[in-house]
């Protein structure tokens, strides 16, 4: 007898069942996802926060200016640098976006960093978060008053009062390793972003305010008063600085042992 074409859905449909059945779908023959080096991934971590932070946000999630990168397709069809290495070197003018003169190491570091943010997001709902309080909260106020120099900026009386009562412990390493890059404050409260610039003409006149556009052709920034300046770059003129009031949380990333960022975080949940 002829098959008729329902009969053939019903066929198909039998072969995709057992197909399940069996576990033998299409994502699990991909096999496991790939594992990326630590020391390359906490490499490119700070060199990216460092270099890329300010547009594209410390975890590279987007930021002022920049997109999601965990989203790019620049970034989800690269292997090994391979596509991100051309746009680092190269920047986007067009876009805003500066070239950076990366070493090759730093550029597949970068691309670990990137790749590895991205598997870890596809694995968050799988992700059993452990009890992060293991350190010693002596210590940690020891650092915090102490090697750290947290005290030269925050007050557990002031800023910081209340806020073990405020966080989750996980939510509350999560602001001391990759603080937010813009928050409110004032009175009345109004919202700021960390990072400014200056721009000093060849007369000595100056100008300070949040970076609206900054490359290598063009800097622009909008005063407090909301003035807007902008100015062509020719090398060095005029001369601009770049300042971030969380440049101190950067460098500590570098310096940060396990114990210390265990510590600080067991005596920052005592503020209650």
């Amino acid at each position: 007898m002829k098959p008729t074409g329902i009969s053939r859905i019903v066929a198909a449909l039998a072969v995709i069942g057992a197909a399940i059945a069996s576990g033998q779908t299409t994502s699990e023959s991909k096999g496991p996802p790939p594992k990326y080096d630590p020391v390359s991934v906490e490499r490119g971590k700070q060199t990216f926060v460092s270099a890329c932070g300010f547009c594209h946000g410390s975890n590279a999630t987007g930021g002022e200016k920049g997109p999601d990168l965990l989203r790019s397709v620049v970034v989800l069809d690269d292997e090994n640098g391979k596509t991100i290495g051309p746009v680092v070197l190269k920047g986007r003018p067009e876009k805003g976006m500066p070239r950076f003169p990366f070493t090759p190491q730093q550029i597949a570091d970068v691309a670990n960093f990137l790749h590895n943010s991205i598997k870890n997001a596809i694995d968050r709902d799988n992700y059993k978060i452990l009890n992060i309080v293991t350190g010693d909260p002596k210590a940690g106020a020891a650092y915090f008053n102490g090697p750290g120099h947290c005290s030269a900026c925050h007050s557990v009386s002031g800023d910081l009062k209340g806020i073990g009562a405020k966080y989750e412990p996980v939510t509350l390493q999560g602001k001391l390793l990759q603080p937010n890059y813009s928050w409110t404050e004032g009175t009345p409260p109004h919202p700021v972003i960390a990072y400014s610039v200056t721009v000093t003409l060849p007369s000595g006149e100056s100008f300070t305010g949040a970076p609206v556009t900054l490359d290598d052709f063009n800097v622009a920034l909008r005063e407090p008063n909301g003035a807007y300046h902008s100015f062509k770059r020719t090398k060095d003129v005029p001369r601009v600085q770049l300042h971030n009031r969380l440049q101190a949380h950067l460098d500590l990333l570098s310096r940060y042992t396990d114990a210390d960022i265990h510590n600080l975080t067991a005596y920052l949940v005592t503020l209650k």
